[in-house]
């Protein structure tokens, strides 16, 4: 086995996207040098969960524990990756967030089935619980097939202070995989000259850094149409467009005056993206500073 200095921690409710989640984590963790760790939560919830002894409970967790080693012990052999389990018991969010921090996870990654109505499913709203709380990167997988690896990352810009912690994340993973290919890519729903030049002017100082970086990439700017299609929607159609293996996208809302690429728009893609989607949160900067040189 890979000898271990990080940590993924994915979690498992045993459905086949959470299994889905399991298996595009191996690349990663090989990648990473990381161990991955196994999580199931045990919720707490209804009304008649108090009439179960505690017998019956420690049945429960020992019938899940049973299925966790089994799951550890496979992938282990066939991945040749260390694989730890953990079972806690409560809130999922709270508890995948808290053993996260338990741990000194480097990110999660973790199965979702996106927007389920009223009768969303564990990996459907915990996952944007976690996503939107938690303190480090997170993947989340809606798509049932994936290539291994990792060619083409999206990387979706606005005018944000934060287009500089998104660039330095996707060099990194581009690297990391071997030199995949970086699409930035920003959507205008206006014709404000303004606008227009300053997202262009961005375009080509992010572009002229990832070239400095030997990063192979491109970047293009969408024209969308008010009231027919959302920033989300245009952004999903693009990476679906040129083959995008991974969008990066940050969670929480942004400061730019042209009120792009806010929460909810993070929430969509997050939602709807049949490909995997990196959050990251942003870290709290002082300076207002879009995008200085040498950028």
């Amino acid at each position: 086995m890979i000898q271990s200095t990080n940590k993924i921690l994915v979690p498992i409710d045993f459905s086949a996207q959470s299994l889905v989640a399991l298996e595009q984590s191996y690349n990663l963790a090989r990648e990473y040098h990381a161990e991955i760790t196994l999580l199931h939560v045990i919720e707490e919830a209804g009304a008649l969960a108090k009439f179960f002894s505690k017998e019956q409970h420690e049945d429960v967790r020992k019938n899940v524990q049973e299925q966790l080693d089994q799951l550890a012990i496979e992938t282990g052999t066939r991945t040749k990756l260390p694989i730890n389990t953990l079972i806690a018991k409560g809130s999922v969010y709270e508890k995948v967030n808290e053993v996260a921090e338990l741990i000194n996870a480097s990110m999660i990654v973790m199965g979702t089935n996106g927007d389920q109505g009223l009768k969303k499913k564990f990996i459907g709203s915990n996952a944007l619980r976690v996503v939107r709380e938690s303190k480090i990167p997170v993947i989340t997988i809606k798509g049932k097939h994936h290539r291994q690896g990792c060619k083409n990352i999206v990387l979706p810009l606005d005018l944000s202070k934060e287009t500089r912690e998104k660039v330095s994340k996707a060099i990194e993973l581009s690297k990391l995989f071997g030199g995949a290919t970086v699409r930035v890519v920003s959507v205008l729903f206006t014709t404000d000259e303004f606008v227009v030049n300053r997202i262009t002017r961005q375009l080509g100082q992010v572009k002229a850094f990832l070239e400095k970086e030997h990063i192979e990439c491109s970047a293009e700017i969408i024209k969308g149409i008010k009231g027919e299609e959302t920033l989300a929607q245009n952004i999903l159609e693009y990476a679906h467009k040129v083959e995008g293996d991974l969008i990066m996208i940050m969670t929480q809302q942004e400061v730019d005056f042209t009120q792009y690429f806010i929460g909810s728009s993070a929430q969509e893609i997050i939602n709807h993206s049949a490909i995997p989607v990196l959050s990251i949160r942003p870290v709290e900067r002082k300076d207002t500073t879009v995008f200085p040189n040498p950028y």
